[in-house]
């Protein structure tokens, strides 16, 4: 199947997503991974009627009948055992965080009282029955707190913590490859020559998909066929995810889709009716993906935006939804295809605005550094795209 639309080469990626499995971590280092398992209440939250306020602890009754002097019997502080106040005319001084004593059911914040000689004097008009947070009013023994496929928020670590989940079962995330290829790549740490060029892609794809991976290892092949077929088999049979930048073109030296070939890798298509990045070519050998994207910069960058980071995060189990925004420019562009146009993004009163700074094509990468998201404008007949209407953003 050649030169698809972008939203077939979309359906296709997103119908070969797969699950890597579980694993069980540290709750420390689970922050943004999606769970595998229920996580439920342990006991009752809170697991005691909790005092929230430091005063005395009294019967609220005795109160309301008008008493307004209590003897202090005892001290409770936090963390220690559950204490009875043996004489209901009496007051218990507690701290925030105890347990509220036995026979008393109500808390007098020190504020509204005055304590001189063992002796609790309280004033008039208080509320009673307060300050108290009642054993189980928040959760109950057994309620789910964190359901299976919840991605789990720095807070939620507390939840695993006060349920006693030392260790939690997640969501596997992808051994993923990216390789560059062309003999025109340099090292960063290299002077190039005139005819020469530092690697960069790499290492933005790099910086994007690590999030979502357990590893992402670095590759580069140069511009020879044998050498090509000789890694990719070595490479399919340790990844579950390889991304190519570059060499998937028409030019005389662009081996990788026949080397994809020759190590028995499936197209699942190859070129899409789209701007930048048409040359993108998809595929499979069992189940390891490879997406093998065109080497110019934005193009290369904006496949692994609109593609494969899509692609990881539905197989890690994160729920894709799609973010719009309105163009806030007029802009025409004639050539039958999508287009992909960089934007900066302004929340103007409530309304997500994406503002167009074209640069010089797909391989000016200085200019994506200006810009916020591609905005995804259709093939349509006409080739005016008016400002105001809305389009799927794509953010990096």
């Amino acid at each position: 199947m050649d030169f698809i639309t972008v939203a077939q080469a979309s359906q296709i990626v997103l119908e070969n997503t797969q699950s890597f499995g579980v694993e069980t971590i540290p709750f420390q280092k689970s922050k943004g991974r999606i769970l595998a398992e229920e996580i439920q209440a342990d006991r009752d939250f809170p697991p005691f009627d909790r005092v929230t306020m430091d005063g005395i602890a009294i019967q609220g009754k005795i109160y309301e009948n008008g008493q307004r002097t209590f003897i202090l019997e005892s001290i409770q502080y936090a963390g220690e055992p559950q204490k009875t106040l043996d004489n209901k005319n009496a007051c218990v001084e507690i701290m925030t965080g105890a347990s509220l004593p036995k026979n008393t059911d109500s808390v007098i914040r020190y504020e509204d009282v005055t304590l001189k000689d063992g002796v609790a004097t309280i004033n008039d008009g208080l509320p009673m029955f307060k300050n108290v947070h009642k054993k189980g009013h928040d959760r109950r023994k057994g309620e789910v707190l964190l359901a299976k496929g919840h991605q789990l928020k720095s807070a939620d670590l507390a939840i695993l913590a006060t349920t006693g989940k030392e260790q939690v079962t997640v969501n596997k995330l992808p051994k993923i490859a990216i390789i560059t290829s062309g003999d025109e790549l340099v090292e960063v740490k290299e002077t190039p020559e005139s005819h020469q060029i530092r690697k960069s892609n790499i290492y933005a794809i790099s910086s994007l998909l690590e999030p979502f991976a357990t590893s992402v290892s670095q590759f580069h092949l140069k511009d020879e066929l044998q050498e090509s077929i000789e890694m990719l088999q070595n490479i399919f049979e340790e990844y579950d995810a390889i991304i190519l930048s570059g060499g998937v073109s028409a030019g005389k030296k662009d081996y990788l889709p026949q080397a994809l070939a020759a190590v028995g890798a499936e197209k699942l298509f190859h070129k899409i009716q789209q701007r930048p990045g048409k040359p993108m070519w998809f595929g499979k050998k069992g189940k390891t993906l490879a997406f093998a994207l065109p080497g110019n910069p934005v193009s290369s960058f904006m496949c692994a935006v609109r593609y494969v980071l899509p692609w990881i995060q539905k197989s890690i189990g994160l729920k894709l939804e799609t973010e719009m925004a309105i163009l806030a420019e007029e802009i025409s562009f004639k050539p039958k295809l999508g287009y992909f146009l960089q934007v900066k993004l302004k929340n103007e009163n409530g309304r997500l605005k994406a503002f167009p700074i074209e640069g010089g094509g797909s391989g000016d990468l200085a200019n994506l550094s200006l810009n916020d998201a591609f905005l995804e404008l259709p093939n349509q007949e006409s080739s005016r795209f008016e400002m105001g209407n809305v389009y799927p953003i794509w953010q990096f």
